[in-house]
């Protein structure tokens, strides 16, 4: 990553903008082009945001899934879709988001949807931003966390999620490889079910798992991977402590590893020196789960904090999520702070891309 030191970056997913929140609940008053053009419409708000911002690397902010796994069940067959959660009322959690039942084979035969939503990318940057000097990047849940929402049918060949993952892991491989094909050049494979549960789980197991996942695409893009402790509704679900992965996660077949530390107040910061060691680090250093807005100056002190373990061109500056459960308008100012924080921290040591205001490059 020397060419581009201290890289700003997202994970995935950006807030809704109001009119497409109010526009999901009415979905069956669209017709097909109409829900073409929201989703398009989407797209171009999400990006306007995160260019305006002047990220380095940015996504479609996954406008066009529910939630950052949930719309992906919608391609597969052989499961039965779960229209609302046991739970309706009360402190809003995890038990409140459906499970699906596992009635047949799993497939996957029109893919994933993820390489349509990078070509909806491609064609919004390329109509609105042409000759923009920032990286598009993909995401895909990986099989260990879409396992989570399915229940095991052991008379189908399913008896855990252990099955589950592993039925889910050629349909992730192929939707992997199709976005290489299509010209994809950074791609995070998501797996912070993995990093919620390596507590009580084979931490090798994972590694193995991650490591078919993305065995076809290594080498041929960029692959990230993004560990955190959950982040719907801003809860965690699971002890949020890093050790518990290593040395085991060190062993991903990925360029770059991303992990939570803005929430946690930088706790277990010195771990990110062993990461560094193999890959490159993404430090999340925005909390996406607080409503505080980090000042560019807050930013460039977190910056330094990691620059005394990890050097420049391994470093990579991300929220420590996705922005999808904070409010768009927070979201935009934290994406500002994080950019300009970092360019501070650019000029002073005399790094690439320490010039020029927000939004431009």
């Amino acid at each position: 990553m020397e060419a581009c030191p201290l890289r700003t970056s997202v994970i995935g997913s950006y807030p809704f903008p109001g009119w497409l929140e109010l526009a999901s609940h009415h979905l069956s008053a669209f017709g097909a082009d109409d829900l073409a053009e929201l989703q398009r419409d989407a797209v171009i708000a999400a990006v306007h945001d995160q260019v305006e911002a002047g990220l380095d690397v940015l996504t479609d902010g996954e406008q066009t899934r529910l939630d950052f796994n949930l719309s992906f069940y919608g391609y597969i067959e052989g499961i039965s879709l779960e229209s609302s959660s046991r739970r309706r009322f009360g402190p809003p959690a995890h038990d409140q988001r459906g499970r699906h039942a596992v009635l047949g084979p799993l497939r996957a035969p029109r893919g994933l949807g993820a390489v349509e939503e990078f070509e909806r990318l491609r064609q919004v940057m390329t109509a609105g931003h042409p000759g923009l000097g920032v990286t598009l990047k993909a995401s895909v849940p990986g099989p260990y966390t879409l396992s989570g929402r399915l229940i095991p049918n052991a008379e189908l060949g399913y008896p855990d999620r252990w099955a589950l993952a592993e039925a889910l892991l050629p349909m992730v491989r192929f939707e992997l490889e199709r976005l290489v094909a299509v010209g994809c050049k950074e791609i995070s494979v998501d797996e912070p079910s993995m990093s919620c549960y390596a507590h009580r789980e084979d931490t090798r197991r994972f590694v193995d798992l991650f490591n078919r996942t993305v065995e076809t695409v290594t080498g041929r893009t960029r692959v990230c991977t993004h560990l955190c402790f959950g982040n719907y509704k801003a809860r965690a679900v699971g002890p949020r402590q890093i050790a518990p992965m290593f040395p085991d996660f060190l062993d991903f077949a990925c360029d770059e590893m991303h992990v939570e530390m803005a929430s946690r107040e930088f706790a277990e910061l010195e771990l990110i020196h062993r990461i560094a060691e193999r890959c490159d680090v993404a430090v999340g250093v925005v909390d996406v789960k607080s409503y505080h807005i980090e000042t560019p100056d807050e930013i460039a002190r977190r910056v330094r904090r990691c620059l005394e373990l990890v050097p420049a061109g391994r470093l990579v500056l991300a929220p420590d999520c996705g922005l999808s459960q904070t409010a768009r308008w927070a979201s935009r100012r934290k994406l500002t702070s994080l950019v300009l924080g970092v360019r501070q921290v650019r000029s002073a040591l005399g790094l690439p891309g320490a010039t020029g205001g927000v939004g431009m490059h």
